[in-house]
């Protein structure tokens, strides 16, 4: 094999970067570097401020959340048990329909026999006594009957017949007899209680008006006696 004048051809040796270009590579990792660095700084930082404001926002809810709970003398609490509840067997209450006068085991009446005719009890208030036999009628039709002493106080009495008209199925009337100074009654069910504003009477309202114990669900609270018996 012959070789040319100038000899065998020998490999170009690869040419080394020069000073300037390593050092501008090196200055772009640098700056490729830190970018990566600062980015990821950002998002971590970006999460650490939403987590603290996701945190910030249980904890406002979880406060709001307690301070919206009612208190045990809030009236807007309807649920639960009613403190000093008394109740009756609704199925041993006598149903029958009777002329005359019933004599009744408990004051005022929550069930027996009764009258034929209904007092209206459609957020009805009587400014008289009303008959029991009449009244009674009304709670087997699912009303809850709202009575009052002269123990009350006339501000819970007014705010009690505003309440009463404004609730269907309900009749008010003052009652003389009765022990305490007001007293809700529904079939089977009955509770004392001293002021308007006691969150029993929300309680009774929103259980027994047409609730659970009614013997005659559907039942009219119009087209009865509109005014009291004489």
């Amino acid at each position: 094999m012959s070789f040319g004048p100038g000899g065998p051809p020998y490999a170009t040796p690869p040419q080394q970067p020069s000073d300037a270009a390593r050092s501008t590579r090196n200055r772009a990792i640098a700056i490729g570097l830190s970018a990566a660095v600062v980015a990821g700084l950002a998002v971590f930082g970006t999460y650490m401020v939403l987590e603290t404001s996701e945190a910030k926002v249980n904890r406002s809810s979880g406060s709001s959340g307690q301070d919206d709970k009612p208190s045990g003398g809030d009236s807007a609490d309807t649920g639960g048990a009613i403190a000093g509840l008394k109740s009756w067997d609704g199925a041993e209450l006598g149903r029958n329909h009777s002329a005359g006068d019933v004599d009744y085991p408990m004051t005022p009446p929550v069930g027996g026999d009764h009258n034929p005719s209904w007092l209206n009890c459609d957020g009805d208030v009587y400014e008289k006594a009303v008959p029991n036999v009449n009244a009674v009628h009304s709670l087997e039709h699912g009303a809850v009957w709202v009575t009052y002493s002269t123990k009350a106080a006339d501000a819970d009495v007014t705010k009690l017949a505003e309440r009463v008209r404004s609730t269907p199925f309900t009749l008010m009337s003052p009652y003389a007899d009765q022990e305490g100074a007001i007293t809700l009654s529904a079939w089977g069910k009955q509770v004392t209680v001293d002021s308007a504003d006691d969150r029993r009477v929300d309680q009774f309202l929103a259980q027994y008006v047409q609730g659970p114990q009614t013997p005659e669900p559907g039942a009219p609270c119009t087209g009865g006696l509109e005014t009291v018996p004489q």
